[in-house]
């Protein structure tokens, strides 16, 4: 059941959380060009960001199989993904629909460059949740 649930964590993670990466990271530059292509993009990021609550779910399962849910790795890991989703939720995704509604004034891209750089944190924070699974630092199961 551990590699099953395993399976499902890291495979919920490459298709879900990858795409989302990609389109937040594209978005800015389609929005300042105001090219259509920035609607489909945000509809990527709001559609995935939906799918992403499986990764956590299979993760927090294949946690307790593993018996590693207290573990400070993995609690860093938890706390750093609710932070990845919070700047997804609560900055990106109303980021990106300002932009498309033209709420930073029509034709003028001034919230691209903040978008940019949450976007940018938003993918930093993915990175060092990737790093901590593989690193595992503390972890008794092994490496």
């Amino acid at each position: 059941m551990t590699k099953l649930l395993l399976s499902m964590h890291v495979l919920a993670a490459i298709l879900v959380v990858g795409p989302i990466t990609v389109a937040a990271s594209l978005f800015p530059r389609y929005a300042r060009q105001a090219s259509p292509v920035a609607a489909l993009l945000h509809r990527i990021c709001r559609g995935y960001a939906v799918a992403g609550v499986a990764v956590p779910v299979f993760g927090i399962a294949t946690a307790l199989q593993l018996g590693v849910l207290a573990d400070a790795w993995l609690l860093t890991s938890l706390a750093l993904t609710a932070i990845a989703a919070a700047v997804l939720v609560l900055a990106i995704l109303p980021g990106q629909r300002a932009l498309l509604s033209g709420a930073d004034g029509a034709g003028d891209a001034a919230g691209s460059p903040r978008l940019a750089m949450l976007t940018g944190v938003f993918n930093i924070l993915w990175a060092v949740v990737v790093v901590l699974m593989i690193v595992r630092p503390g972890s008794t199961t092994g490496a």
